[in-house]
């Protein structure tokens, strides 16, 4: 079986899932400034598939990218790390 080459794994939290099968996952990432060589914290939402709606607000998860399923989700859940309390 052929594989389809490596695909990107992010680790975000979970900030909102009203949608049907779908949350919404903010992902964040601490990036140098170029200049001032300051740390900066970066954040990115990301629309991810949640097949089973088991993903709730809090939840820490880890997705990763695969072909486009709506016009705004390209990311699937593939594990949850952390259930919020």
């Amino acid at each position: 079986m052929k594989t389809r080459g490596n695909k990107r794994q992010l680790t975000g939290s979970i900030v909102s899932n009203k949608m049907d099968k779908t949350v919404v996952v903010l992902v964040e990432r601490m990036v140098k400034h170029p200049f001032y060589h300051k740390i900066i914290r970066r954040r990115a939402k990301f629309a991810a598939h949640d097949e089973r709606n088991e993903c709730g607000i809090g939840d820490k998860v880890c997705i990763s990218e695969s072909r486009p399923i709506s016009r705004t989700k390209k990311w699937r859940v593939t594990k949850i790390v952390e259930k919020a309390v």
